[in-house]
């Protein structure tokens, strides 16, 4: 398995980077710190890439911030990429609203620099998906989370959203990612500037939509350094991915890759469970193999669409249901896995706060970081990127282990099916529309697209 994956990492290029210039964080609180240090210490770039930056009290923090280090600083560079359909419509569930973009045109008029906010259009529609590529660059330091801009994920408030943190300085790394945004979507205009006044017209955000779409699916990062070795002086060798549609995917394809080659322990992070039919089918080879399968998977009351209370229940909120009863199906199916210590299955919830990791790690020793939920839609239908790190040496290993502690704090391991709620425990207005679902079988559509 090493060999095989060693190749496949080495064959595709990968930047050698000392450990001792990654760093990883654990709490929700700490990116905040982390990017408004970042943001004042930034002196020639700032390209920060996101599903969203919210119109609320962190997302205006940022945005003061990005603001300020451009007065401070005329000759930084700074570019903001989110996605177009997402910045242009107000919160699900909300009533009508302006959108995101009402807050990056009032700041352009506010201040006297300027910086650019790109908004990224993958599809025509954003139900049919979505720019979903993470990954900030400060400089040479690229800092790595699922997480967007807004008050859970910043820990602004009461509330958190829980993801994953990755610090990593490398000029090799951080210039593949700049260089990727450039030129898929600067260079060749075909993303506006949201915080411009007057947007393409529909008739030619359609073609240049369908341009895009052309280039990401040939897309890759480029790396302009020598690749490193494996058995160099550095450290981790990292490879960083895209992933565009469900064929030539390169990104899933990694991922499959890692399961299948797995031999001893294999730890995956998913906020909604609905693992795509192929990817399945490689965790079941896995446990036959005899390999440890860890699933660290949010609780359907920590999903971002849960509704406690039924006398504001909307259609919206049958999601987190949905993702628990394709849980539930899975732990029944395989409940022999489970009773022979092969198969964990660990839910996250602490209080009202929220969960949103993905990614995994195979065998102690080879780690994808990704915004991937490893679900159809991230599969098919989004912009993804990932870092596939290996570690040959161990040097992350207690960094990784803290940080894996602090995710399993609030998790409860399931023993049996039983112990996971099925449609008949589920309060009445939940109860009637997933009947009303599945005797549609809509179940099956909704299952692509989320």
């Amino acid at each position: 398995m090493l060999i095989l994956v060693e190749k496949l990492i080495k064959a595709s290029q990968g930047i050698a980077v000392s450990s001792h210039d990654i760093k990883v964080f654990c709490a929700p609180a700490e990116y905040k710190q982390q990017l408004l240090a970042l943001i004042q210490s930034a002196r020639t770039r700032i390209y920060i890439t996101a599903l969203y930056l919210q119109d609320d009290e962190a997302g205006r923090e940022i945005l003061h911030a990005l603001y300020r280090a451009k007065a401070d600083n005329p000759a930084l560079v700074v570019k903001v990429f989110v996605d177009c359909h997402r910045a242009q419509r107000g919160l699900i569930g909300e009533g009508k609203q302006e959108g995101n973009r009402a807050l990056y045109l009032e700041f352009d008029k506010s201040y006297q620099q300027s910086i650019d906010i790109f908004g990224v259009a993958v599809k025509r529609k954003e139900l049919f998906g979505v720019l979903h590529l993470k990954g900030m660059v400060f400089d040479d330091t690229l800092f790595y989370t699922g997480a967007s801009i807004n008050d859970v994920y910043l820990h602004q408030q009461e509330k958190y959203r829980l993801d994953r943190y990755y610090r990593i300085t490398s000029q090799a790394l951080t210039d593949s990612f700049c260089l990727y945004l450039e030129r898929q979507f600067v260079q060749p205009g075909l993303v506006p500037r949201l915080n411009d006044d007057v947007l393409p017209e529909p008739g030619e955000q359609k073609q240049n939509i369908r341009r895009l779409k052309a280039r990401m699916k040939k897309s890759r990062y480029e790396l302009q350094a020598e690749p490193g070795g494996i058995n160099g002086s550095d450290d981790i060798l990292i490879k960083p991915y895209i992933g565009y549609g469900s064929r030539g995917n390169r990104l899933n394809h990694s991922i499959r890759q890692l399961v299948q080659l797995s031999r001893r322990e294999l730890l995956l992070f998913t906020p909604y469970f609905n693992l795509p039919k192929s990817l399945a089918k490689d965790v079941t080879a896995a446990l036959k193999r005899k390999v440890k399968v860890t699933l660290v998977v949010g609780d359907k009351k920590a999903n971002d669409f849960y509704i406690g209370d039924e006398k504001n229940f909307s259609t919206i909120g049958i999601v987190p249901y949905i993702y628990e009863m394709l849980l539930h199906r899975f732990v029944k199916k395989w409940q022999k896995y489970i009773d022979s210590g092969l198969l964990e299955i660990r839910l996250w919830q602490h209080e009202g706060n929220s969960f949103h990791l993905k990614g995994l790690i195979a065998d102690n020793r080879y780690h994808m970081l990704t915004g991937s939920n490893l679900n159809p839609r991230a599969w098919s239908l989004d912009l993804e990127n990932g870092l596939l790190l290996d570690d040959k040496q161990g040097h992350l290993q207690a960094q990784v282990q803290e940080e894996v502690a602090a995710i399993l704090t609030h998790t409860r391991r399931i023993g049996h099916f039983r112990e996971l709620e099925a449609i008949d425990d589920y309060p009445e207005k939940p109860k009637a529309l997933l009947k009303k679902i599945r005797m549609t079988q809509i179940d099956r559509i909704l299952k692509r697209f989320l």
